[in-house]
């Protein structure tokens, strides 16, 4: 029996799906409709299907039929939970496909960690579509990795059949003509794989540039003025709403201005207990549905619209013959909320949760941090002055973004020390792949704590240690902590451990369960606001702090970046 088989009628479904109104996303009608499905794919879809003695049949109940909710452009790695993990997350909450660039396991395992990424996504519900990076890491200058990705992979990545695209084509590497970056645009021209952006706060004159280099879609607009000139200039744009950018509800203004034919929604970096508390891609269109966008619309951006803009709408976005069988069944479409979800044909998730939750594969040992023991000593900023002026990378109210901070900090025994009162404290990246030893040593405003240390290995866009802290010892401490536990998050107070939360894979993600990578989660940042922090996400921002594609600054294990004129410069002044 095949495919073809059960679409003309010849044999019946594997499984069919009756008593549902389809919403149907090409047409945006409604209508009661039967949905055969052969072994993973959509066979028919229509009325009086024929079935046999074998045939499964999901009764909907009287409900609504949705396809598969798709995450447009997603760093799953940030979640701190692994593949398997992550998809028994979204997964109930209806997204069955997403758009990753496995950016964060790629930088540390090269090709055959994301390989081994995608392969463990094959025995969960969730489908990734990879956008191979158009470089990695994306910092400026470039910082050190475990594995660079450059023009050569590309010409592996773009044969595998998952790779749909270039991802995260910073728009400073496009302006100035990054080599490797425009050699992997003109490979991308080639193989004829579309291009995706990542160009926030961009002008007129830079959105221009991008779209004549043949970016296809970008999900980085922080004004809805700014994606609404994307589109203009012949750009998809992709609402982005996560657990720390939250844009749903400004962005969501262009669909009244411009439409949302060329509008989808996507997260990007989200937290386990965000998604427990208030849903995924779901959540966005019921975000949607309440800022005015009729239902079926905001059901099209989270389907057909953002398939259509990575080409995967043969495969997915739509419920129709030759796709895959993901079919969501919803009581109400202006009140959004997912009952049951099939993926890929078997029934998977009912009532917010998988039926069967999947196992992760086997895990190798944990293979320790090549990093040396390091002492207080190692984060000391030296001068022979009494006092000296500082460059402080400031945390501001516009998310991600920090601007300078000029700070005259005291010398004590020819060492700088941080400022708890003028919340000046000490950051460092240590590099873990043991190829330089890199330790600088910089400082940061806005953070807030006033006694201890708070380090991380999960920290795009390389994914070294990142420490930040008020006391050397403490910062000595926690880094030390991080590299014993082969990759996590810890906080130190007075010598001592008081949270952490390891992440033994690839020392960025954990098979935890949800629920309980939640509960870490949740323990790190009540204990970072009891040491003063008073950013919304303490960890986020600070495993964020690396990535010099945010400007104004940022440091890596280069030292202080200006994310301007990308450069390494000078923290005292």
């Amino acid at each position: 029996m095949t495919l073809l088989d059960v679409a003309y009628g010849r044999q019946p479904a594997d499984t069919i799906i009756i008593n549902g109104t389809l919403v149907n996303v090409l047409t945006g009608e409604l209508y009661p409709a039967e949905i055969g499905i052969f072994d993973d794919k959509i066979a028919a879809v229509g009325t009086e299907l024929r079935s046999g003695p074998e045939t499964t049949i999901i009764d909907a109940k009287g409900g609504y039929l949705v396809p598969g909710l798709i995450d447009g452009h997603l760093h799953i790695e940030c979640s701190k939970l692994s593949v398997t993990s992550f998809a028994d997350l979204v997964v109930p909450c209806g997204t069955t496909s997403v758009v990753s660039g496995l950016d964060q396991v790629l930088v540390v395992e090269g090709l055959p960690g994301v390989r081994r990424f995608l392969d463990e996504s094959k025995k969960t519900g969730m489908r990734i579509w990879w956008g191979a990076p158009a470089k990695a890491p994306y910092t400026v200058p470039q910082s050190t990795v475990g594995f660079t990705f450059g023009p050569d992979e590309h010409r592996e990545a773009h044969t595998w059949p998952e790779c749909v695209g270039i991802w995260e084509t910073v728009q400073e590497m496009v302006e100035h003509g990054d080599p490797a970056v425009m050699e992997a645009l003109e490979l991308a021209r080639e193989h004829r794989l579309p291009v995706f952006g990542c160009a926030p706060l961009s002008d007129a004159r830079r959105i221009g540039g991008l779209a004549a280099a043949g970016v296809r879609l970008d999900h980085e607009s922080y004004s809805h003025e700014e994606m609404l000139e994307k589109l203009r200039q012949g750009m998809y744009g992709i609402v982005r709403e996560s657990s720390v950018a939250h844009f749903l509800e400004e962005n969501i203004q262009v669909v009244a201005r411009a439409g949302a034919r060329r509008v989808a929604f996507c997260t990007d970096d989200v937290h386990a207990a965000d998604v427990l508390a208030g849903g995924h891609v779901d959540r966005m269109v019921r975000m949607a549905v309440k800022a005015g966008v009729d239902p079926v619309t905001a059901i099209q951006m989270a389907t057909v619209n953002c398939a259509e803009m990575y080409r995967i709408d043969h495969l997915v976005g739509s419920i129709s013959p030759g796709r895959f069988a993901d079919v969501l069944i919803v009581d109400s479409l202006e009140d959004f909320r997912v009952r049951e979800v099939v993926a890929a044909g078997r029934l998977v998730a009912r009532d917010g949760r998988m039926i069967i939750p999947t196992a992760p594969p086997a895990r190798g040992a944990v293979s320790p941090f090549p990093v040396r023991e390091v002492t207080a000593d190692d984060f000391a900023l030296r001068s022979q002055a009494a006092e000296v002026d500082v460059l402080a990378i400031e945390f501001t109210e516009q998310v991600f973004v920090r601007r300078r901070r000029d700070v005259t900090l005291p010398v004590i025994d020819g060492v700088v020390e941080p400022s708890v009162e003028q919340d000046a404290l000490l950051v460092t990246v240590v590099e873990r792949y043991g190829k330089t030893g890199n330790m600088p040593v910089a400082v940061v405003s806005g953070m807030g704590i006033r006694r201890g240390a708070i380090a991380t290995s999960a920290a795009p866009d390389d994914n070294n240690v990142i420490c930040v802290g008020a006391s050397r010892a403490d910062m000595a401490v926690a880094v030390n902590e991080v590299v014993r536990m082969g990759g996590g998050q810890v906080i130190v107070v007075d010598g001592e451990v008081r949270e952490s939360l390891p992440l033994p894979v690839a020392g960025i993600v954990s098979d935890l369960p949800a629920a309980e990578m939640a509960a870490a989660e949740t323990r790190l940042d009540e204990l970072a606001r009891e040491l003063g922090c008073t950013l919304p996400s303490p960890l986020m921002y600070l495993f964020f702090l690396s990535i010099t594609a945010i400007p104004d600054y940022a440091v890596t294990d280069l030292g202080l970046v200006d994310c301007v004129n990308l450069e390494v410069v000078e923290v005292i002044q």
